[in-house]
């Protein structure tokens, strides 16, 4: 009677997992050989494990990821040329995203920009960050229907929390003088406090032309470039039927590095001065 009674005040705490363990260890003779803090610690163990992978769960749902995309799925065997093993490793321990940096990955359509940002946005998730994946027309259509509906301030007050955002496709197309300004304040909500990563078929260094209007493009250039990590990745489309099966087949190359040093400092192109 007393264990029944436990067992529903634990329910009623909103201690499942402890309840669900508890009641296994009734039922199970091998624990009664522990000790009475072994059995407490073995409880509490699990309550704890159960509400990580329940805080766990919610990132990933919130992250708004589109793919099963993880960094230890990469196939280092494609003609993904330009991506860094070393480096991916070491940005893969999310340091960058705990020193508020930004990262940019560049490269043609179908290189893999996409899969690699929710690759990252999942391992954010998975070390305790919570992080929002969103395609760049999608982020300025919303942007323009929260400005209408009285919204806006909240929106971007939601975004700047948000510990890695990212922002792909950016410039497929030039930005509006709505966009640009959109642009702008998400960043300067979130410079130096949060980490961003964009993925872009442009050039760094020909992201003034997109954004246009220079004083605005070097103002956001500056809060995302200076501080960023980029890879520029080159090659075929991953897309690419021929490709895939290229890659299915490619033997392991020996030459590619394991160990993850201490990443470099970021190289990015200097943005043009303001005038």
């Amino acid at each position: 009677m007393l264990a029944h009674a436990t067992v529903d005040k634990m329910t009623a705490m909103h201690l499942p997992a402890m309840a669900e363990a508890f009641q296994r260890q009734l039922g199970a003779p091998q624990f009664a050989a522990l000790s009475f803090e072994e059995r407490v610690g073995m409880l509490i163990d699990t309550e704890w494990t159960a509400r990580e992978q329940r805080k766990l769960q919610r990132r990933l749902r919130t992250a708004n990821l589109r793919r099963q995309a993880s960094l230890e799925d990469i196939d280092w065997q494609s003609p993904r040329r330009g991506l860094d093993r070393a480096l991916v490793q070491s940005l893969a321990t999310c340091a960058w995203i705990a020193e508020h940096r930004n990262l940019l990955l560049i490269g043609p359509t179908g290189i893999g920009k996409s899969w690699l940002a929710e690759a990252f946005a999942e391992r954010a998730c998975r070390s305790g960050y919570s992080a929002y994946c969103v395609r760049a027309p999608r982020l300025f259509r919303e942007l323009h229907i929260a400005r209408g509906d009285g919204s806006y301030l909240r929106v971007l007050a939601r975004l700047a929390k948000i510990d890695l955002f990212a922002l792909d496709d950016l410039g497929l197309a030039p930005l509006t003088s709505a966009e640009r300004h959109d642009l702008l304040e998400l960043l300067e909500d979130r410079t130096e406090r949060a980490s961003t990563l964009i993925t872009s078929q442009v050039p760094v260094k020909a992201w003034h032309e997109v954004i246009g209007e220079p004083t605005l493009a070097d103002a956001i250039c500056d809060r995302l470039v200076h501080s960023a990590y980029v890879l520029e990745l080159q090659g075929p489309s991953m897309r690419d039927p021929a490709v895939r099966t290229r890659s299915a087949t490619a033997p392991p190359s020996d030459s590619e590095s394991t160990e993850a040093p201490e990443p470099p400092p970021p190289k990015p192109p200097r943005s043009r001065k303001r005038s």
